[in-house]
């Protein structure tokens, strides 16, 4: 699809949508309203009936092709760091066979984990909460919102050099499941845009706004957009809520085991305070935190 009819589809997304969800969701924290689950391992977001994890199933990519100047201005976010493609973020490790298209949990067998931010927020409190797990030795996922990256251009390179992975968490974080199929396309698309003109590549993993799991439509427009997999989780602690650091803490490590792949939020002083704790407590039990690809690799 030309970059053309990318920006027509985003233009309709951006008025029809706001519309249709009554404006911009502010975290995934809005999610909650409707899912009402219990801390721990119980996710918040009920799975959709459509939305049902398919192991084995590998999809055939689809790369939307490299940023061309003219996409690049279109993004509204060229910054004099997206030069050339990060080797960290185009060479990821390959994928085990059998990941299927919506990955929940990773390998229970191994012990690792895998953290995964909701990339967006106070670029400070983002920047501290990188620092603390590069002191630990962690490495995380961090799926962006788009128009964060509009505002925060440097983040895309700060996550990247900390040896951290960026992926794709939609435009305008929308409730990307109550969208049409191309008002979807349009958010997964215009996401991507903006990681591709800052970092030379799209990323691996697509995770759906205001929803723990991606319907069957929302699969094929971030297929139709080159993202093979969908991020989903198994753990969620709810921090976007501001419980404090040691109730995040306390719902991490009670239910946190090899494979998990935990849902958490940049931009909450909460996680920032919770996170060394974590990973000390990881440490001890012999678990490494890696990025989702180290995870499912």
């Amino acid at each position: 699809m030309s970059v053309n009819r990318r920006s027509i589809l985003r233009t309709t997304a951006q008025l029809a949508t706001l519309t249709a969800a009554g404006g911009l969701l502010t975290g995934c924290g809005q999610e909650a309203a409707t899912g009402g689950g219990a801390a721990g391992s119980a996710p918040d977001h009920p799975p959709h009936p459509s939305a049902a994890s398919s192991a084995g199933k590998v999809l055939t990519p689809n790369r939307i092709p490299a940023a061309t100047p003219s996409a690049a201005a279109e993004s509204d976010s060229p910054s004099p760091e997206a030069a050339s493609a990060s080797p960290d973020q185009a060479q990821l490790p390959p994928l085990a066979a059998n990941t299927p298209d919506e990955v929940l949990n990773g390998p229970r067998d191994r012990p690792q984990v895998a953290l995964t931010f909701h990339g967006q927020g106070d670029p400070e409190l983002a920047t501290a909460l990188l620092t603390a797990a590069e002191q630990h030795g962690a490495k995380v996922t961090v799926l962006v919102v788009g128009s964060w990256l509009d505002e925060q251009p440097q983040m895309a390179r700060r996550i990247l050099d900390g040896g951290h992975e960026l992926g794709n968490h939609t435009l305008n974080h929308l409730d990307i499941c109550s969208l049409s199929a191309d008002q979807a396309y349009a958010e997964i698309a215009g996401c991507a845009d903006r990681i591709e003109a800052l970092t030379g590549s799209i990323g691996r993993w697509f995770r759906p706004s205001a929803a723990q799991f991606a319907t069957a439509r929302v699969k094929k427009q971030a297929l139709k957009v080159g993202y093979e997999h969908c991020l989903s989780y198994d753990l969620d602690p709810r921090d976007y809520a501001d419980p404090g650091a040691e109730v995040i803490q306390r719902r991490m490590l009670g239910s946190i085991k090899p494979g998990s792949i935990v849902a958490l939020h940049m931009g909450h002083q909460g996680t920032v305070d919770a996170l060394p704790a974590v990973l000390e407590a990881l440490q001890q039990r012999g678990l490494s935190a890696v990025t989702a690809s180290q995870l499912c690799s």
